[in-house]
């Protein structure tokens, strides 16, 4: 039978509990363990496919097509949990679930009630993952903090399931904040309000992890044991990182966060191997070679709106080539209008690579066409994901095939030259857009540098994508240096291009970001970093 974590936190949003979770999940994985991981979200959507980037950061994509929060991207970069549509429910998916129990009379009748009825369906579906992986251990995250009216239902069902599952089954972490003030003053009670206020709804913490800007002395620990009522070795900290947040699996093991959470649960306390974790910190901490890579987007989505792409491009870096990344973020507004080749050039002046991601929106169009172009005529390594990728093909027919009306009809409805289109689109049909989700296979296509990179015929890639190039153009843009390099299974769509006379220029419709781990990168992307490392010497 599993055991659980239940991770909650307080006084503020964004303290970092998700890699706070996944970091903890790393190291009882190091000590032999399995283990699961579930993120409880507390808004009504379904899942986190339709809100917005700026708000909500990348839609983390699983392998069975799930669009899920950035959280899951955490879990799998730190763990080796297979993550799928089961490990996130947001409290739309409970209500959802709920009233189809009650359309189908699964209720005989009874009022249906936050308590028990949505509580029941939280309970029922975290214990499901228990029983459907047997891992050891499940960690669950629950979103928001403490006394957000969103999150009540999620901290209620937490609180019956300590009560049923008994000592030593379950074991809750709460994560707060100690704020250091003028002085340099650390300020504990804002922790004190925060698990004041998680007590009050039935829970009492085991652990208290304290985001904090420097270490915790043993006074205030001390103190802050007193007053939250727990034992003093149960208070850690979780200071500040200096370079990364992959620091943080080896600052709780030191910490002894592992070995508290091990013996809570009544759990043998095997030897933690870390060696992972310390030796891509010995590359992060000694870098040889800098290397200088441009990311193109929306000004306001260059962050958490592209986690996983730039956790690529710094795992390929560090771990491949013991490299120093340094990311340049780049609006592609701004370079709207920029027509003269020079003013163009002072942008990407000292760049050994150019990245364009997947973005949404005809906003900033114009300016990643700059860059392509760019890219293409100046052989600067280019990577381009999604519509990375079909920017390759418009560039392609405006610039070299003379279709300056070359769009997609994401942007242009009517354009004569409807280079990417919706596949209904392109069949004739009328447009429905379905999306495109999840792992699919796809072929290489022979003696291309992609078949080369990935030295394989076939591979599985997730997708998450409802426009594609229409293969009628495929020939024309052949013609013009711009070569097809992989095709979707069983339809043939293009999922890669590649300039054929050029220093390394691949663009892939798939999003390769979504499987790249510290120690095991990507190969697109450590093929990428390569060049762009080439580009500098």
């Amino acid at each position: 039978m599993s055991k659980y974590i239940l991770v909650t936190s307080g006084v503020c949003s964004s303290l970092g509990k998700g890699v706070a979770s996944a970091s903890l999940g790393s190291l009882l994985e190091c000590s032999g363990f399995t283990i699961s991981m579930i993120k409880c979200d507390p808004y009504i959507n379904l899942d986190a496919g339709n809100i917005s980037p700026f708000q909500h950061g990348e839609v983390y994509v699983t392998e069975d097509g799930a669009e899920t929060d950035l959280d899951l991207g955490n879990f799998s970069r730190f763990t080796s949990v297979n993550i799928t549509n089961d490990n996130c429910i947001t409290i739309g998916k409970i209500y959802n679930q709920v009233i189809q129990n009650e359309r189908a009379g699964h209720y005989n009748g009874r009022t249906v009630q936050v308590i028990p009825h949505v509580t029941d369906e939280i309970k029922r579906t975290i214990l499901n993952i228990g029983t459907r992986t047997n891992a050891d251990i499940v960690i669950v995250e629950i979103g928001g903090t403490v006394g957000d009216i969103e999150s009540i239902p999620y901290i209620e069902a937490a609180r019956q399931l300590i009560n049923e599952l008994g000592k030593n089954e379950v074991c809750t972490m709460h994560l707060t904040l100690i704020p250091c003030i003028t002085g340099g003053e650390l300020k504990t009670k804002p922790t004190q309000h925060s698990v004041k206020q998680l007590q009050e709804s039935g829970i009492r913490p085991d652990i208290l992890l304290c985001r904090t800007e420097k270490a915790l002395d043993t006074h205030v620990r001390k103190k802050i044991a007193l007053f939250c009522n727990v034992s003093p070795d149960a208070v850690f900290a979780s200071v500040d990182v200096q370079k990364s947040v992959y620091e943080l699996p080896v600052i709780f093991h030191k910490e002894g966060l592992d070995t508290c959470v091990l013996k809570k649960l009544a759990l043998p306390e095997n030897r933690c191997n870390i060696r992972r974790w310390t030796l891509f910190l010995e590359k992060l901490n000694a870098p040889g070679p800098h290397v200088r890579i441009a990311i193109l987007g929306k000004e306001d989505y260059l962050d958490d709106c592209y986690k996983s792409v730039r956790e690529s491009l710094f795992h390929a870096a560090v771990t491949s080539f013991s490299a120093k990344l340094e990311l340049q973020k780049i609006d592609a507004e701004t370079l709207e209008g920029l027509w003269n080749e020079k003013e163009i050039a002072a942008v990407f002046r000292d760049i050994d690579g150019i990245v364009v991601p997947a973005n949404y929106g005809q906003r900033g169009f114009v300016g990643l066409l700059v860059a392509v172009k760019y890219a293409r005529e100046n052989n600067i390594p280019y990577l381009g994901i999604n519509l990375g990728m079909q920017l390759m093909a418009i560039e392609t027919g405006r610039s070299l095939c003379g279709w300056h009306d070359a769009d997609s009809t994401e942007f242009i409805q009517n354009c004569k030259h409807a280079i990417i289109s919706l596949p209904e689109e392109q069949a004739g049909l009328s447009a429905a857009g379905t999306m495109k989700l999840g792992a699919s296979t796809v072929r290489l296509v022979k003696n291309t540098k992609l078949a080369g990179i990935y030295k394989k015929s076939a591979i599985v890639e997730r997708h998450r994508n409802k426009y594609t190039f229409d293969s009628k153009y495929a020939n024309d843009m052949a013609m013009h240096g711009l070569v097809v390099a992989a095709l979707s299974e069983p339809d043939k769509r293009v999922e890669a291009f590649e300039w054929e006379n050029h220093t390394w220029g691949i663009g892939v419709q798939y999003h390769p970001e979504f499987t790249s781990r510290p120690s095991k990168p990507h190969p697109l992307f450590i093929s990428f970093i390569e060049a762009a490392l080439g580009q500098k010497r």
